[in-house]
């Protein structure tokens, strides 16, 4: 019988119902809540076999087996602590929340009902971060010393400056709201979680752009193009633009791992460089998407800049993210029903999470290094067990 699934929140994510939605192949999505009259419009058409419903209590009540969490990041605490509360295993889309203390609400109240949380961080499933992880895990470059990772958002004015995601409200920072995938890729690479952290950044383009409007009418998908640049000559931007476009972080991890990550929003290129180096070697991706490269350096030189001792591909995938997407609904609904050790880790997202929300306030203040608050030791145990059944 196929696995019942909800759905709350159906906009920018909501591509994720396609993995989900699969009847008479395990699974498929019987409900989805959205307060917006356009998600509603959205799913009835996507999925008309679904109810669609403007009440939470509804879905909570409907006998589903599992929800998946799509809301606005500013809103998961408050939509998955009833979701867990009500029984339902629980997929919550990365970040996992923009506070610390609305992330903790949400494991807390996972280890407390004991109902099984599972957080959307699918870069774990991308082929250019598993791959590096494999060649770190296979003892290639010796112990991991270093992480450095550049993003570079080229669509950062159409993704990010014309909605809600250019507000401290709804985001906290950028270091968060985006950064949480490749901050939870260090700390993944690098086998440990940041302890402390310091930051520079600044609004240094998006902020004096004239041209505003309230795109509450419109998604992302009505006014992207790659003609809207450079990005001084950006259009319609987001009324409040209170979050920073270009900045930089540096961890110290709690193995003694160093690391950093900068982030620019008006680069004309999109993609991530990640750089990891070890004790008897390094690795870099140059791209990061299928038929990219990372390459691997073990040998000495004194050359200069010297072609790799390898150059390993960069694989595909079947669905979004080089796969990534349905590999992370497929685990999901897996955990869901049959609970076990998954990729992802509830308190790997809280730590990615306190990472980025502890470098935005360095940075909005005199970038002093700041130290991580830690969880629990027995919410850090039940997570890394698997959320064990207790009894």
């Amino acid at each position: 019988m196929d696995l019942k699934v909800g759905i709350v929140g159906f906009g920018l994510r909501a591509s994720l119902w396609k993995h989900a939605h699969k009847p008479g192949a395990g699974s498929k999505v019987t409900i989805i809540c959205d307060l917006s009259e356009r998600g509603r419009a959205d799913a009835a058409e996507k999925i008309p076999t679904a109810t669609v419903t403007a009440d939470i209590n509804e879905l909570l009540t409907s006998g589903i087996d599992a929800v998946l969490v799509l809301t606005p990041d500013n809103q998961h605490a408050a939509v998955a602590v009833q979701t867990l509360k009500a029984g339902i295993p629980t997929f919550t889309e990365k970040p996992l929340d923009v506070t610390l203390e609305a992330a903790d609400t949400i494991l807390r109240t996972a280890y407390e009902t004991g109902t099984r949380l599972y957080v959307g961080h699918n870069m774990r499933h991308m082929p250019v971060v598993v791959q590096m992880r494999d060649i770190i895990q296979a003892g290639t470059i010796g112990k991991v010393k270093a992480v450095w990772c550049r993003h570079f958002v080229g669509n950062g004015g159409d993704y990010y400056f014309k909605d809600w995601h250019a507000e401290r409200a709804n985001t906290t920072s950028l270091l968060l709201q985006k950064g949480a995938h490749d901050i939870d890729v260090i700390h993944w690479l690098a086998g440990g979680y940041t302890k402390r952290v310091s930051a520079m950044g600044d609004l240094a383009v998006y902020g004096d752009i004239a041209s505003r409007r309230d795109n509450s009418d419109r998604r992302m998908g009505d006014w992207f193009s790659l003609d809207n640049w450079p990005p001084t000559e950006q259009t319609d931007l987001n009324p409040v633009i209170d979050v920073e476009d270009i900045s930089m972080m540096q961890m110290t991890l709690d193995n003694g791992v160093m690391a950093s990550y900068q982030q620019c929003m008006f680069t004309p290129d999109y993609w991530r460089n990640y750089t990891v180096i070890g004790t008897k070697g390094r690795i870099e991706n140059f791209g990061d998407a299928p038929g990219d490269f990372i390459h691997v350096w073990t040998s000495r030189s004194q050359d200069g800049f010297v072609e790799p001792d390898q150059k390993i591909e960069i694989l595909d995938g079947d669905g979004g993210h080089g796969g990534a997407d349905p590999l992370l609904i497929a685990e999901f609904l897996n955990f869901a029903q049959h609970g076990g050790i998954t990729a992802t880790n509830p308190v790997a997202a809280r730590q990615s999470v306190a990472a980025g929300i502890l470098a935005a306030q360095s940075l909005r203040s005199d970038g002093s290094a700041l130290t991580v608050p830690p969880l629990p030791a027995d919410i850090v145990d039940y997570f890394n067990e698997g959320q064990p059944v207790r009894v």
